[in-house]
């Protein structure tokens, strides 16, 4: 049974958008199905030059400052903190009761978030691998974003989907321990950590509901992550131009 939940958030350089995804999870948090249970947020501010520290603390985020420079790093080092913290708290507290849910800081997560994830945890799914959505598509070319859905749509599995995101992830965290928890990678560290699960043994449920919102811009911070999967995208969907070959 799931007595404490916490949210990571790694940011790098995200004074603009972690705003908005820091009051997403405060509704997230204040759900009917969840408000009752002890919970935090946790920033983990890495190799940041700008007041990403400054916006966690001023909308009540928990802060974890790194100069990593490493999102595996940054996500493993928040969900270390959330969970030490977590469970001095509550003595008596094991980690099979603890959740540890991970977004990123360019996104927005909907108020059924957590409400969602945590009926699966009621169900004995040991972690919960959700999908994401792009609704803003002004800085790409036309037809970008149907080509994205029509690649998102592509081979789903039954009863499920085949993408990782670490915008919506979560898992409990005595099978995050278990399992070795986020590798130390620059990219992929999501992948990594859902792959160790399934060959663990633990249930990990893909589903398509409670989506989260998240950026489609053209800087991403993780290089070989999901920005990188949309620039190639630009690319791939981007009308010929005078001299372009085709």
């Amino acid at each position: 049974m799931i007595r404490a939940l916490a949210v990571v958030v790694p940011a790098r350089d995200e004074e603009e958008l972690l705003p908005d995804c820091l009051t997403s999870l405060h509704r997230a948090v204040r759900h009917p199905r969840v408000r009752d249970l002890p919970s935090r947020v946790v920033v983990v501010a890495d190799a940041c030059r700008d007041a990403t520290a400054a916006v966690a603390r001023r909308h009540g985020a928990e802060l974890l400052e790194l100069a990593a420079g490493n999102v595996g790093l940054a996500r493993a080092a928040g969900s270390r903190r959330a969970l030490d913290v977590t469970l001095a708290a509550r003595p008596g507290l094991s980690p099979d009761g603890v959740w540890l849910a991970h977004t990123d800081a360019d996104s927005r997560v909907p108020a059924d978030w957590l409400a969602h994830q945590l009926a699966f945890a009621a169900c004995g799914w040991h972690a919960v691998v959700g999908t994401v959505r792009v609704v803003d598509w002004t800085v790409h070319p036309e037809g970008a974003a149907t080509a994205f859905l029509r690649h998102y749509r592509q081979d789903p599995p039954a009863g499920g989907h085949r993408h990782v995101h670490g915008a919506n992830l979560a898992v409990r965290a005595d099978a995050y321990r278990a399992a070795g928890g986020f590798a130390p990678l620059p990219v992929g560290e999501d992948r990594t950590l859902v792959a160790a699960l399934e060959a663990g043994g633990y249930r990990v449920k893909r589903t398509t509901g409670s989506p989260v919102t998240t950026s489609a811009r053209c800087d991403p911070r993780a290089r070989g992550g999901f920005g990188d999967f949309l620039r190639d995208l630009d690319a791939l969907t981007a009308e010929p131009g005078p001299g372009r070959r085709t």
